[in-house]
């Protein structure tokens, strides 16, 4: 990016400093130009036409030069005007070398003469300024000198209408000027003594000039400087530093503009990480919101697993063993049916005294308080966030408030759709968990109580008939026959003992039943409120978006805006470097 891309945008610098670069870019390639500037009626006028020979440019009492009028070589006298200055084209061989500028009196009771006068001075590469003898070095002209410095120009001195004073008084004043200069600047320009009317005399009728006249006159001091001083190596040193000074003098304003903005910019960034901070409490508090509820949920489904589990493990107690074994003798025998109708379904009996399904009816009441949580806390926080950004944003200097894009406001409505949604399949797992469990395991209890009853009515036969066959065993054998019943008898009292074992076996699968449905159920909600969460997040960033897309876009603008004009000013450097060498700069790679 370029150095005339980049300082158009940079916050707290002047137009004017941005037009003085472009303009010193443009003109960097024009003729050298020698600017005389001065109170009104100084002679700089004069001065010029003696320098030229021939009064070309009008001279009076009052102020006659309202508009800035550069003098080019030219093969015939003409003037052509513009739109911001005049040009003057003269034969002068004077004018080969270089340009003359003309310019309203600083002091001119007209403004308008000193506003062209500084919005013109960029562009000299050499400052003449002119006062006059009677009237030495004022507050003015020295408040100038001050900011031809702030350029890097090359200012000398001159004063004028010498011819009326005496060589003493000569001497007083340049030594006072030199004196006044030095204090308020802490530097000794060069001073020359000029008299424009001697200058004019010492021209004569054929054209020849006077040498002794002319050198008293001082002017020859300015064609020597023309010739000697501004050879071509050195009119062109100073042509470029003239530019360069200008470039490095606003690239300097800029970085130290840049850097004032940084205050800004950290009470940006600091404004950013705030509202993350915000959103990341916020966002904590929501999480804590899910989590609770799922731990509720965990909870009930625990419970209820516990109480199931219970409630099967007490069909099948020892204690019961007996009861058990009635029963599977009716299942045996096709009369369990009859039994049930007449006291109803075994699980189903122990569910409801162990009041199994109470947990699973609390679900629903638990889940549905978790969506209007979210959704006062989702609207809550959006409001908080919504007038914090409107003070910051009133606190923001207006140049950075105008850069606001949108509106900080809540928004108008709120999407309920992912806790709607889920509900459907919510009941659908509570139903599940109501009727299908119990109705699973009632088939598993009665299988397991009729293969209780028909082992244990086998161990009867067995036990009865080789108790009452007698004539099944000798004399001799009777001792076996003992050790059979009691074989017998123990096998008949081990399947007693397998009931609450297989007891604990269904109870368990009851609760990995439970389980699963407990894993489907949370899996629904966490996905519904992941999608609620997401939802109430981006609600709340679109709500301020404008600013931190504000500080987003700054701290972006303001780090590439520091990385450009470092590097120019590393190019500055650069080519400051080639311009003592007296290289060939190109001041192209400034201009972006």
């Amino acid at each position: 990016m370029g150095l005339l891309d980049v300082l158009p945008k940079i916050d707290n610098l002047p137009e004017e400093r941005v037009a003085q670069v472009r303009d010193a870019l443009f003109h960097a390639d024009n003729p050298f130009l020698i600017v005389f500037v001065g109170p009104f009626s100084s002679g700089k006028s004069s001065l010029i036409n003696a320098l030229l020979g021939e009064e070309i440019l009008s001279v009076g009492p009052v102020p006659t030069t309202d508009r800035i009028t550069i003098l080019r070589y030219g093969e015939s006298t003409q003037k052509v005007r513009g739109g911001d200055f005049d040009t003057l084209f003269h034969s002068s061989p004077l004018l080969k070398k270089v340009s003359f500028v003309d310019t309203p009196g600083l002091e001119s009771i007209f403004q308008k003469h000193e506003e062209a006068t500084r919005k013109f001075l960029h562009r000299a590469d050499v400052v003449l300024l002119v006062m006059l003898a009677t009237q030495a070095i004022t507050a003015s002209n020295l408040d100038y000198m001050k900011r031809l410095q702030e350029y890097g120009k090359a200012v000398i001195l001159l004063v004028n209408q010498i011819d009326v004073l005496s060589p003493e008084e000569i001497e007083s004043v340049k030594q006072y000027v030199t004196d006044q200069a030095y204090d308020g600047l802490g530097y000794k320009p060069e001073i020359w003594l000029m008299s424009s009317k001697q200058g004019m005399a010492a021209r004569q009728e054929d054209g020849v000039i006077d040498s002794v006249s002319w050198a008293a006159s001082g002017l020859a001091l300015i064609e020597g400087y023309i010739d000697e001083q501004l050879g071509d190596a050195a009119r062109l040193r100073q042509k470029l530093q003239t530019p360069l000074q200008i470039v490095q003098n606003v690239n300097q304003a800029a970085l130290e503009a840049l850097r004032a903005n940084q205050s800004a910019l950290d009470q940006y960034q600091n404004i950013g990480q705030n509202i993350e901070q915000q959103l990341a409490a916020q966002k904590r508090d929501q999480d804590r919101a899910v989590r609770e509820t799922i731990e509720q949920v965990n909870s009930t489904f625990a419970e209820a697993g516990r109480r199931g589990g219970d409630a099967i493990r007490d069909i099948f107690k020892f204690s019961d063993a007996l009861i058990s074994f009635v029963r599977g003798v009716l299942e045996l025998f096709g009369l369990g049916g009859l039994a049930r109708r007449v006291r109803g379904e075994y699980v189903k009996m122990a569910f409801e005294r162990f009041k199994v399904f109470e947990p699973i009816g609390e679900l629903s009441t638990i889940v549905d308080k978790l969506a209007p949580r979210l959704e006062g806390k989702d609207i809550q926080d959006v409001d908080d966030l919504v007038k914090y950004s409107r003070r910051e944003i009133a606190a923001l200097p207006e140049a950075i408030r105008e850069k606001v894009i949108g509106d900080v406001k809540a928004p108008t409505q709120y999407d309920r759709a992912a806790f709607h949604n889920m509900r459907t399949p919510l009941d659908d797992i509570e139903r599940e968990a109501h009727s299908l469990e119990p109705e699973r395991i009632e088939s598993d209890v009665r299988n397991t109580l009729l293969y209780l009853g028909a082992y244990q009515v086998l161990m009867i036969v067995l036990i009865a008939f080789i108790a009452l066959g007698s004539g099944l065993f000798t004399a001799e054998q009777q001792g076996l026959r003992l050790i059979i019943l009691v074989l017998l008898l123990g096998f008949a009292l081990l399947g007693f003992l397998v009931l609450p074992l297989r007891g604990r076996w269904l109870a368990s699968k009851y609760t990995s039943q439970i389980n699963k449905l407990q894993a489907r159920y949370v899996e629904t909600i966490s996905k519904a409120a992941d999608a609620q969460l997401s939802y109430g997040m981006q609600l709340r960033r679109d709500a301020v978006a404008p600013l931190t897309r504000l500080v987003e876009a700054q701290t972006s603008v303001q780090t590439e805006q520091l990385r450009s004009l470092q590097n120019a000013q590393q190019e500055i450097v650069k080519i400051e470097g080639e311009l003592t060498s007296m290289g060939k700069p190109s001041l192209f790679g400034l201009r972006g």
